[in-house]
């Protein structure tokens, strides 16, 4: 199995995993609040759908995706908020049965993609594997805002590493989003996944020095946790900061969350 399946066979597999804790709510459960504010489950769902069906057009129709993110380079939160206004009179069956198929398209579009190539996104062109990733993130940004809302914690497993590695390869993404000039200094990622195993990255002598589990390094760099609320420290002044301004997407920072916001809850 080529390594893009490994990502995609893994995306599909989280999006499955949300999808079960979202298919057994009620009407008024779709519209409870979000951590995101002005953000219901339906929107966070409507959001996943939506980006899902920008990665499939970017594997499969390049003119559909760039009259679809037209305007986002101006104005990204317009553009986020218009796509939701696409989705908002939907009711949660339909709203269900739309991200179930955009899930599956971008999933064969992005497998579809000749090797070597790559497609485009809102900045800069990627391979298929490293959108793949980008995906991952998103469904474990908005799938923890989903969590959150609903009071459950879901069951992470090793798949963490394709946001662990894109997150690595984001590293400056907090830096840009404040119109920061990134300090181009490696740092050492440690980083221990569920099932125990390490994940290491950058060189083994570096001064700046990122460790601790994944879960929390992954809620930490999609920006659900605070940094007091996570197990992961910071060895080098530069290290430090960064753990202030983490993000791995390239999108507004926003507010974040607040210290002690959130409690350790039973897994779902």
């Amino acid at each position: 199995m080529s390594e893009l399946q490994v990502v995609l066979d893994d995306l599909a597999a989280d999006g499955d995993q949300l999808d079960r804790l979202v298919a057994g709510l009620d009407a008024e459960q779709w519209r409870l609040p979000t951590p995101a504010p002005g953000w219901t489950v339906a929107d966070q769902v409507a959001h996943l759908a939506f980006i899902f069906r920008l990665a499939a057009a970017a594997a499969t129709d390049g003119e559909a995706f760039t009259a679809m993110t037209a305007g986002a380079q101006q104005n990204f939160d317009g553009a986020v908020n218009a796509a939701l206004k696409a989705y908002e009179n939907d009711t949660p069956d339909v709203l269900l049965a739309k991200w179930r198929a955009e899930r599956e398209a971008a999933v064969s579009g992005l497998a579809s993609v000749p090797e070597g190539e790559t497609v485009p996104w809102l900045v800069n062109p990627l391979p298929p594997i490293v959108l793949a990733c980008a995906g991952i993130m998103e469904q474990f940004a908005h799938g923890q805002d989903i969590a959150d809302a609903l009071g459950v914690q879901l069951v992470r497993t090793d798949r963490l590493r394709h946001l662990v590695v894109f997150a690595v390869l984001t590293q400056d993404f907090g830096y840009l989003s404040r119109g920061l000039t990134p300090p181009g200094v490696q740092f050492r990622f440690e980083i221990t996944g569920p099932s125990g195993e390490l994940w290491a990255y950058g060189p083994e002598d570096a001064e700046n020095r990122i460790s601790g589990l994944a879960e929390d390094f992954c809620l930490l760099v999609t920006r659900r946790r605070h940094r007091a609320d996570v197990a992961v420290t910071a060895v080098g002044e530069e290290a430090d900061r960064w753990l202030d301004i983490a993000q791995a997407y390239r999108g507004p920072a926003g507010a974040g969350r607040a210290p002690g916001q959130f409690a350790r809850v039973p897994t779902a």
